[in-house]
């Protein structure tokens, strides 16, 4: 199946629309203002050593001094001479780092308030399927691959890959990958690296950022290296400028397919990717038949309920149910990678009762999900008739980038009628006359609500003045949200 990326970039947010067959399958987001620097190497200068918090400060150029504690040195670090990284092997601080000394850092925690950067000596270079451990000779394996003809495969594929630069660890989505595209992920490491050790020796002055993780699109590119891309097409003439010079020294076999979009109408038009996205941050997805999904994400897990809806078939009851089914296994597959959804799923098929339909189905849903990119794992039908699965996390999704917790429902998805709120307004209003002496109360509250009190349940509020021979003016505030009030006593 064809791929093509749609690449739309601004000043503050970069997506790139990942499409299979003419239709949007991932959406990926980085905003300027929530990047970090996770991830970048330094060539710092040790400026404070604390024995007695078995740490020192390293000025890497920030606002702030980064903290670096004894725990995160190691012995591979690439210090500046030979004879600094043998002080390694000590575990006391003082005799690991000295003052005044140049030392190569990874950041592996963003600054927060008035903490600074934390730090490590142990610099790894992750890509999609490697991670480039340099100085090392070691070529380590996923424990989460738990396959031993498998880890075997991986491991003598890339020990053949090994030089003088460092070693790797195979990473658990390179499970199953062809030797040609693991063979292409350490190349293109390898590449990285050698360019940081040209930066380092250039660089004589302390302060030096030598690496730092790609931006979105460069990313992107990197992730998909082996993977037969029809066209990238961008949409700004500087981005389409980098990332042909990139193409050209990194991942050469992309080079002729990079096209930069000068289109009057903007690029995610294309493929109406704009729609997609709207509708992938919506609760309902339907399905060509008339059946649907609903998709429920919480913080444990997320929940998607397979419905009939509209679809009535053409033979029988079981006939339908197991067509509604074998449908919606294709469109959980894409769901699933257009909203980025991760950790555990619970998928609530409509109930079978042939066992070969459930095969059927499972067999369906396992061939949708081996087009993720993502690593899956799935458990067939429960004893309740329920599908288990977890899908790794790799980023926030969609929900969590784009959407903020409602100010009405306090994230519930939900909130009270307007006859509860009815009731808890003349509750109030007897709790306040009770406490205090007052001679009449004004209630504000929001129109829905005041409309009631006046209307529905003007019995309810005609009795409570009876009973407490004081009068209640009820106001109607456009501002107040459903479930908001206030009781004024005058």
């Amino acid at each position: 199946m064809s791929v093509e990326l749609l690449m739309n970039i601004t000043p503050s947010e970069s997506r790139v629309a990942v499409i299979e067959g003419g239709i949007l399958q991932e959406l990926h987001i980085e905003r300027l203002a929530s990047k970090g620097i996770v991830g970048n190497v330094y060539k710092g200068k040790v400026c404070r050593v604390l024995p007695g918090m078995q740490a020192a400060f390293v000025d890497i150029g920030l606002e702030k001094a980064a903290f670096l504690h004894a725990s995160d040195i190691v012995l591979n670090t690439d210090c500046v001479t030979p004879t600094e990284q043998k002080q390694f092997k000590v575990a006391d601080i003082s005799t690991l780092v000295r003052q005044g000394q140049d030392i190569i850092v990874q950041v592996v925690k963003d600054p927060l308030g008035t903490k600074g950067a934390r730090l490590t000596t142990d610099i790894t270079v992750p890509s999609r399927y490697l991670v480039f451990m340099p100085g090392s000779v070691h070529v380590g394996v996923s424990q989460r691959i738990e396959s031993e003809k498998e880890r075997n495969r991986l491991k003598k594929i890339t020990q053949t890959c090994l030089n003088e630069l460092g070693g790797f660890i195979i990473r658990t989505a390179a499970e199953g990958v062809p030797e040609e595209e693991l063979r292409h992920d350490a190349a293109f490491l390898q590449r990285v690296w050698a360019k940081v050790l040209v930066r380092k020796a250039r660089y004589k002055s302390k302060n030096k950022l030598l690496y730092k993780d790609l931006v979105l699109p460069f990313r992107i590119l990197r992730d998909f290296v082996g993977t037969k891309i029809e066209r990238v097409r961008i949409d700004s003439k500087l981005t389409f400028t980098d990332i042909k010079e990139f193409t050209q020294e990194f991942v050469p076999e992309l080079e002729n397919n990079i096209q930069y979009y000068d289109g009057e109408s903007p690029i995610f038009d294309l493929f109406d990717v704009e729609n997609e996205v709207q509708r992938a941050l919506e609760r309902k997805v339907e399905l060509k038949s008339g059946g649907y999904l609903i998709i429920d994400q919480t913080e444990a897990m997320t929940t998607v309920d397979i419905n009939t809806g509209g679809f009535v078939g053409h033979r029988n009851l079981e006939e339908t149910i197991f067509n509604t089914n074998i449908e919606a296994t294709q469109a959980i597959a894409r769901q699933l990678r257009l909203r980025n959804l991760g950790g555990i799923i619970i998928l609530d098929f409509i109930d079978m009762k042939s066992n070969e339909h459930k095969r059927r189905v499972f067999t369906s849903l396992e061939q949708a999900l081996s087009k993720d990119r993502v690593k899956t794992h799935i458990n067939d039908f429960s004893p309740l008739g329920l599908i288990e699965m977890t899908r790794k996390r790799t980023q926030e999704s969609l929900e969590h980038i784009f959407c903020d917790e409602c100010s009405q429902c306090n994230g519930r998805g939900y909130v009270k009628t307007v006859e509860t709120v009815c009731y808890e307004v003349l509750r109030e209003v007897l709790r306040v006359n009770r406490a205090y002496d007052a001679d009449h109360f004004v209630v504000y509250t929001s129109p829905a609500v005041a409309e009631a009190l006046q209307g529905d349940e003007s019995h309810s509020l005609g009795e409570l003045i009876l009973f407490m021979s004081k009068q209640v003016k009820i106001h109607a505030e456009p501002m107040y949200g459903p479930e908001q009030f206030d009781v004024v006593m005058m």
